[in-house]
């Protein structure tokens, strides 16, 4: 049977095999860039019936969106004023939902699911995010090498695509062999110990924690990680250079820049960015230089730092808050994912690093992973959300707990959550709880909190349940005054999460 469809795919995957790395990461004029995502633009203007409505309800004639400036008036589109106003055959191209083969889930704030249609022809762009780290990093090209997928499978948007962009790398060439144990622990373990003597290196894909409390439960079980030279691709938190350099000291890494790499994606769109060895270079000089960190992000902590291609995912940033357009099973215009961050030209990165005595390229030493594509720093959402294990955890799932009976008799209601480490960078779930007026707490009652939050934690939140292991899944609590100055000040709004 002849399709279209399978005509297009059939281009994608052999222009996938047949270009090299190199090629697709070529320096690319402004120019391209802009014409490239109006192209995108005029194409969705005219083919997804969906954007189509948007823009009539808005007054906008595609026809008149000529320059990037004009591009830059477009409204911008979100979960709620357009991927949730459509059925999901509208948002995609033609109206056809059965123009895409696969559809991946990722939760939302009420536990209603989340639904994303993508092609096979739309893994092969995010597969090329998956090759810089493998080729660039950890020369997979040229190392016989064991995938470990550690994201949750089933439905999930993780595994899924993490192990079809595998397979797709497999496919090109590379000596790579993939195996599937998902988010189980022990399964893990077992592969690791069976088939990781039969390859050169091992590259563990999952949730940084989620990572580390298998590292740590593998060392407790005698497992001899430095023997087996793992590698680490990681999705979904901002950690800390102290934690790459923690388990990659338990891991036996000897080049932090390359023994390491996270990815910057979202279930709406796969993977936007990545780290590279030179973003990685940079982002370990600005941990150790805080002063300098300040000038370029404007805050003191420290954000994923990573690069992009805009001829797959073009940004833009608005009112601190980052915009991204692309092409996929549904394509996407000025699309608003609430994260806090901002974009960086590359030479105005070196330009910054230079003014500060620092030569990243230099420190590299002329190794693999040095492009000139531009950097998109990520601090995180900035709706009301913490990432914990990958899982998006949501003050409304929260609440649910709090609101059960005797407890909402003894909360007025407010709390804080943050994502903590303890002194051996494991990460906890940590709440901060405002007591009634005149309830002093108890250990019962803090007990009680932390039970009857973790109940509704799973059964709202899909992913909380799903991604993050069970030890690690009953928060710390701890009770408040009515009024405590350092979470629930008087007068001030308030805020359900904390950084």
């Amino acid at each position: 049977m002849h399709h279209p469809r399978s005509q297009q795919t059939l281009e994608a995957f052999q222009a996938f095999l047949t270009t090299p790395l190199a090629a697709k990461l070529q320096p690319h004029s402004q120019a391209d860039w802009e014409k490239s995502v109006l192209d995108l633009f005029h194409q969705t203007a005219a083919t997804v019936p969906a954007y189509a409505s948007f823009l009539h309800t808005q007054g906008i004639d595609p026809a008149t969106i000529q320059t990037i400036a004009d591009f830059q008036h477009l409204p911008l589109t979100t979960k709620d004023n357009y991927l949730r106003q459509y059925p999901m055959a509208q948002v995609c191209r033609q109206g056809q939902l059965e123009s895409c083969d696969m559809i991946a889930v990722s939760s939302g704030s009420t536990g209603q699911p989340s639904f994303w249609a993508r092609s096979l022809a739309d893994e092969f762009q995010i597969a090329t995010r998956f090759e810089q780290i493998f080729h660039d990093s950890f020369q997979a090209d040229q190392r016989r090498t064991l995938a470990i997928v550690c994201f949750a499978l089933g439905t999930w948007v993780g595994g899924m695509y993490t192990a079809n962009c595998c397979r797709h790398l497999a496919s090109k060439g590379y000596p790579l062999t993939l195996i599937t144990p998902g988010n189980n622990k022990p399964e893990i373990l077992r592969v690791v110990q069976t088939l990781a003597p039969q390859f050169e290196q091992v590259i563990l894909l999952g949730y940084p924690p989620f990572l580390k409390d298998v590292i740590d439960s593998g060392i407790a079980q005698g497992v001899d990680w430095q023997a087996y030279q793992v590698k680490l691709v990681m999705a979904g938190e901002v950690f800390s250079e102290a934690w790459r350099s923690l388990v990659g000291g338990r891991l036996g890494s000897t080049n932090f820049c390359y023994d390491s790499a996270s990815l910057y994606g979202t279930a709406d769109a796969g993977v936007l960015g990545n780290e590279t060895p030179l973003s990685i270079c940079i982002r370990r000089w600005l941990a150790d230089h805080p002063d300098a960190a300040r000038s370029l992000f404007g805050e003191s902590r420290l954000p994923t730092l990573a690069q992009y291609d805009p001829l797959s995912r073009f940004f833009e940033v608005q009112d601190g808050t980052l915009l991204f357009s692309g092409d996929n099973g549904i394509p996407l215009i000025r699309y608003h994912i609430s994260d806090n961050g901002g974009l960086i030209a590359y030479p105005q990165m070196l330009q910054f690093l230079q003014e500060w005595g620092f030569d990243p390229i230099k420190a590299l030493q002329g190794k693999r992973g040095v492009y000139p594509l531009p950097f998109v720093y990520v601090f995180g959402r900035s709706h009301f959300t913490v990432s914990y294990f990958g899982a998006n955890v949501y003050p409304e799932n929260v609440t649910v707990g709090l609101e059960q009976a005797p407890i909402c008799e003894w909360v007025t209601g407010k709390f804080v959550m943050q994502v903590t480490d303890d002194a051996d960078q494991n990460k906890q779930l940590a709440i901060a709880v405002e007591l009634a007026p005149g309830v002093i707490g108890s250990e019962e009652q803090r007990n009680a909190i932390a039970a009857a939050i973790h109940q509704h934690l799973r059964r709202l939140n899909s992913e909380f349940a799903n991604y993050v292991p069970e030890a690690y899944q009953i928060p710390g609590i701890t009770l408040h005054p009515t009024g405590d100055p350092d979470y629930f000040p008087v007068g001030v709004k308030h805020r359900y999460t904390r950084s």
